[in-house]
């Protein structure tokens, strides 16, 4: 199609650019932001038709399109092979990955911490982690032409190739394949408990054996990966998010409405030393640690919305991922199973293997990129269905193989969050200061500073209180033995 332009004593023909649809935006490239396109210079043509044309296609690219170097390979790749999020898939997926089955272990903190320092605790840990989620969403675009698409490579840009990559992938690594094998861990022993308060005592004689559970919740978060990337569990997430906070609610609700057991005391715990007080303190602000997590994906998140220079991402996924932010099931089945309806309690647990079921798929959605990063890098080629197939299957087996060798997993919490909250409450504030650079001396720099320095202080005396808690309560490692 061509445009004809009258010029002075003779026509001229302009070719009239097409528009054609940006391709996603490849692994590690990002539309520059804050970038305004400069105003045509005076005199020479200025005024021309064809510099007119140039100028308002320009323009429009900047409101409507990426001006980065394309990589096809992100186009391949679950986690970047859509961009059509918005911030309704970010509250669902940040919801979703951030409340789950580990609220149900808080109520382990609070024997060691009491009523007051927990809600304290819990408090400040909430508003700490909200801080550097915003520090994560300001910075998957903070260098012009970059879109930092996963936590590895920020933290690579950030601190270096080597030190980035040894700082964040043993945690982000067990924050996915870890809680993956940890919501088999659960969702297995609660569809086991979901069962037993079906049945009733007719099917005690022969009851189905808690690996025979882990197989099937297995196989049903097996059918459900089959989903092909991060926007398509959109759903799901959905789901997850619903049913934890309907099953939170649920748990605190019904044990509240009954009396207190006679054997169960609401006291803190008295300790004979001030080092065992110490020592079980730190592992409590551990279980809450453990308790925030989900900042391992919310550069992902963010990854599967379109960036332009006027409509960036950070703006839909902040205000997303504003809206959400075992022991405690066993208890309840424990001391309210003859209390409550059967009915509340199988639903209650029906909700909790939903959810289990959903916060699987968004876990290991990291590792299924991870799989398929390395076949398309290999090949040049993208995955066929077969093959995304393949590494689905063998990574929920593989998943099932470890919940059954390591049985005592979720028993770890204290100590797996010592090791982990680096990525959520130190990692994001060292990160701030490599990349943005504040002012030396400046209220940022101080806050950032300080914020790291504590989050990393807390890590390692985390570490140890988690050690000292296994250690004290003779806790047995038992290698493929799972609870009959």
């Amino acid at each position: 199609m061509a445009m004809a332009v009258e010029g002075a004593g003779a026509g001229v023909v302009v070719s009239e650019p097409e528009v054609v649809s940006i391709p996603p935006t490849p692994r590690g490239m990002s539309t520059p932001e804050g970038t305004a396109t400069p105003p045509p210079a005076a005199g020479r043509g200025a005024a021309t038709p064809a510099r007119r044309v140039v100028e308002g296609l320009r323009g429009y690219l900047e409101e409507v399109g990426h001006l980065t170097r394309l990589n096809p390979q992100d186009a391949w790749l679950p986690i970047t092979e859509s961009r059509s999020g918005n911030a309704r898939y970010a509250a669902f997926h940040t919801l979703n990955a951030g409340l789950g089955f580990q609220a149900l272990l808080l109520p382990l903190a609070f024997p060691a911490l009491g009523w007051s320092w927990g809600i304290i605790s819990l408090t400040v840990a909430y508003f700490w982690q909200l801080y550097t989620l915003w520090i994560l969403v300001k910075l998957h675009e903070a260098v012009p032409g970059r879109r930092y698409n996963r936590y590895v490579e920020l933290a690579q840009a950030a601190f270096g190739e080597k030190l980035g990559m040894w700082l964040s992938l043993f945690p982000t690594i067990y924050l996915s394949a870890g809680s993956a094998t940890a919501l088999i861990l659960v969702g297995g022993e609660t569809m086991k408990l979901f069962y037993q308060i079906v049945c009733g005592p007719i099917c005690s004689p022969s009851p189905i054996s808690t690996i025979e559970w882990y197989l099937v919740f297995t196989s049903l978060a097996i059918v459900l990966s089959q989903l092909p990337n991060l926007n398509s569990i959109a759903g799901v997430s959905l789901i997850g998010g619903t049913t934890a906070i309907t099953y939170c609610t649920m748990s605190w609700v019904l044990s509240v409405s009954q009396p207190r057991p006679p054997t169960v005391s609401y006291e803190p715990q008295a300790y004979t030393s001030l080092g065992s007080s110490l020592f079980s303190t730190l592992n409590a602000l551990g279980i809450i640690a453990f308790a925030f997590r989900g900042h391992n994906l919310a550069l992902e998140i963010q990854a599967t919305m379109p960036s332009t220079f006027k409509h960036p991402a950070h703006v839909p996924m902040w205000r997303g991922a504003k809206v959400p932010q075992g022991g405690m099931l066993t208890a309840l089945y424990a001391f309210h199973s003859h209390d409550i309806p059967r009915g509340l309690l199988a639903a209650t647990f029906l909700l909790v293997v939903f959810n289990c079921l959903s916060s699987f798929q968004i876990y290991s959605m990291p590792v299924f990129d991870s799989f398929e990063a390395a076949y398309t890098g290999r090949t040049n080629r993208p995955c066929s269905v077969w093959v995304r197939s393949g590494f689905r299957v063998f990574y929920g087996f593989l998943s099932l193989f470890i919940s059954v060798a390591l049985p005592f997993l979720s028993s770890l919490a204290g100590l797996l969050g010592g090791l982990t909250l680096p990525v959520t409450f130190a990692y994001p504030c060292f990160m701030w200061i490599c990349i943005k650079k504040p002012e030396r001396f400046s209220s940022g720099w101080y806050l950032n500073w300080g914020l790291g320095l504590l989050g990393t202080a807390f890590s390692l005396a985390l570490c140890v209180g988690g050690v000292w808690s296994i250690i004290s309560s003779g806790m047995k490692f038992k290698f493929f033995k799972p609870p009959s």
